[in-house]
């Protein structure tokens, strides 16, 4: 199919009407808004990536999951890497978008440029040619009026000189040979404008031509240009999204690494307590009592300060160490009952043992132990309590906290 061309189709019969090229420049009007149209879509688009990338990032970095522990920390840590890494591609997307919306803007630019001069040309040939119009059809019409003014004097001599005065006829022989010079004279300057008339009318039916296929190539050139542009668009958009798949895709993987039993064995291997429970307290009768076995005041209130430590946990400590086990224990009027401690159950031999977690000292009487630390063992207490030595110094510590060296 042969393409129609703007230079056959965009015509008009009336000689002072320019209807064709008026409907050409109001389609590359049309075509320059469609433009903007196309910018401010990129435009929105671009803003909307951005912004979104940008909540991404921050959501990302904000995340928590700390707390977690092994493989589900491992994936959410993955998880909150790919969301970032997936917000900065968001904000690339948002830059390319820019700069196809900046050489659409140049481009739209450079052809209202080039339109304004084709225009500013036609506009020049059309005054022409319509000037030299009202010129001929002026001439035109005064030829014709002097054509008739001869026709009348003309036929006024002839009735004259049938009437046979001289002197009259004459006068009117003379008048219409005056009349028949002046329509001559006319007719001459008729011809004379249509001829420029005519050259006029070429001019500008070359000129309108040459318009037509300009302007004709820049609605080729705008068309493609517009949609290149959004096919490239459309294929960001995709690239895109096949780039967030792939991020997610690691995440995935990453779960799949996600091992619940896992998970539970690293927590009590690294948070266990103990693997027994308390054993039960006996009765034990007041009168019983033998007076060198009762514990000095100032023995007995660091005790229960350390069982009362034990029971609700170290303010230190009460979130991250493990707390050891320790007896239960009787609370009355609002005191802690005071525990008895039997001598015969205490270990008096020295024996080394490593230390499994850090504790500090919440008490003189305590010792501040890191993970690590070789300690000798003095004794054994069933209250949980064991007294160490380490670096020539003495204290108590949680006895969970010791692990002995075979």
């Amino acid at each position: 199919m042969t393409q129609m061309q703007f230079k056959d189709a965009f015509w008009c019969k009336e000689f002072t009407l320019h209807t064709g090229f008026e409907v050409l420049v109001q389609r590359l009007l049309d075509g320059r808004k469609m433009c903007k149209d196309v910018e401010d879509l990129l435009k929105q688009r671009a803003q909307a990536e951005e912004r979104y990338g940008k909540e991404l990032v921050q959501i990302a970095r904000k995340a928590g999951g700390q707390t977690e522990v092994n493989t589900l920390k491992a994936a959410f840590e993955k998880l909150k890497q790919q969301i970032e890494s997936v917000g900065n591609s968001h904000i690339q997307l948002a830059g390319m978008l820019k700069d196809e919306l900046k050489g659409i803007e140049e481009f739209r630019e450079r052809q209202k440029e080039q339109r304004k001069k084709y225009e500013a040309a036609m506009e020049r040939m059309q005054k022409s040619k319509l000037s030299h119009y009202k010129k001929t059809m002026e001439s035109k019409k005064n030829y014709e009026q002097k054509c008739k003014e001869a026709d009348e004097a003309e036929q006024s001599f002839e009735r004259m000189s049938a009437s046979g005065n001289q002197k009259q006829t004459e006068k009117s022989q003379n008048k219409a040979k005056q009349c028949r010079d002046a329509a001559h004279e006319a007719e001459n300057v008729y011809k004379q404008n249509i001829e420029q008339l005519d050259k006029a009318r070429t001019e500008w039916e070359e000129a309108h031509i040459k318009t037509c296929e300009v302007f004709q190539l820049q609605e080729c050139d705008r068309i493609t240009i517009l949609r290149n542009s959004l096919w490239v668009h459309c294929n960001q958009l995709s690239m895109q999204c096949v780039k967030d798949d792939e991020q997610y895709e690691e995440v995935r993987v990453s779960l799949e690494n996600c091992v619940v039993e896992s998970d539970i064995d690293y927590f009590i291997k690294s948070k266990m307590t103990g693997t027994q429970p308390p054993g039960a307290i006996g009765y034990e009768n007041y009168y019983d009592r033998e007076p060198n076995r009762s514990n000095s005041p100032t023995q007995t209130c660091g005790m229960m300060k350390r069982f009362s430590g034990l029971l609700h946990g170290s303010s230190k400590n009460n979130a991250e160490s493990v707390i050891p086990s320790a007896p239960p224990f009787e609370k009355t009027d609002g005191v802690y009952a005071s525990i008895y401690v039997n001598e015969h159950e205490r270990t008096s031999s020295s024996q080394d043992y490593r230390v499994l977690y850090d504790y500090t000292a919440q008490n003189m009487d305590e010792l501040d132990i890191n993970e690590g630390d070789i300690v000798a063992v003095i004794e054994e207490n069933v209250d949980g309590w064991w007294t160490v030595e380490r670096n020539g110094q003495r204290g108590f510590v949680p006895g969970s906290y010791l692990e002995k060296i075979c």
